[in-house]
C-alpha cells in the first residue's frame, strides 16, 4: 500500500487568478488595437468609396453635357442623370440614363446627396460644374475626416 507524506501536497492543474488576469489584460489590449485599426480603415474606405463615386458622376456629367451641350441645371440637379429632365432647359438629345444603377443617383458613404451646382460658384473652371461631398461631419468645411471632397481641389 502506498503511503501519501502529509508534508506532500496534492498538485492541482489550472491556471491562478493572477495568470488569468494577465490573459484577459492581454486579450483586451489587442481587441482594442484592432478596434482602432478597423476604425481608421473604414474611414480611409468612406473617403476612397467618395472618391470613386464622384468621379463616376463626373464622367456621367460629361457625357450628358456632351449629349446636350452643357450640364444639367443646379434645378435639375444630378437627378437629370437617370430620368430625363423636364424643366428648362429640356434637354434635346438626352441618351440616358448616364448612370448604370438607373434606379436612383448615389448617396455619399454618409448617406446624404452629393452637392451639385451648375453653373459652378466655386468651381475656377467656369465651363465645368461644383461636385461636393460634405465629409463624415456632414457640413461644409473641416479637418480630416471631416474635410469636403470636391472635383475642384486637388486631393
Amino acid at each position: 500500500m502506498m503511503r501519501i507524506c502529509p508534508s506532500r501536497r496534492r498538485q492541482r492543474s489550472g491556471f491562478t487568478l493572477i495568470e488569468l488576469v494577465i490573459v484577459v489584460t492581454i486579450i483586451a489590449i489587442l481587441a482594442g488595437a484592432l478596434t482602432l485599426e478597423a476604425g481608421r480603415r473604414i474611414r480611409v474606405a468612406r473617403r476612397t468609396r467618395a472618391l470613386q463615386d464622384m468621379r463616376t458622376l463626373e464622367v456621367a456629367l460629361d457625357s450628358y453635357a456632351a449629349d446636350n451641350g452643357s450640364p444639367p441645371t443646379t434645378q435639375q440637379g444630378l437627378a437629370a442623370l437617370v430620368t430625363k429632365p423636364t424643366s428648362a432647359p429640356v434637354p434635346g438629345n438626352w441618351n440616358g440614363p448616364y448612370l448604370k444603377k438607373r434606379s436612383a443617383v448615389p448617396r455619399d458613404p454618409w448617406g446624404i446627396e452629393y452637392v451639385y451646382r451648375f453653373p459652378p460658384e466655386e468651381n475656377p473652371d467656369a465651363e465645368s460644374y461644383d461636385l461636393t461631398c460634405y465629409g463624415a461631419d456632414r457640413k461644409p468645411g473641416g479637418d480630416d475626416d471631416d474635410a469636403d471632397i470636391t472635383n475642384f481641389s486637388e486631393e
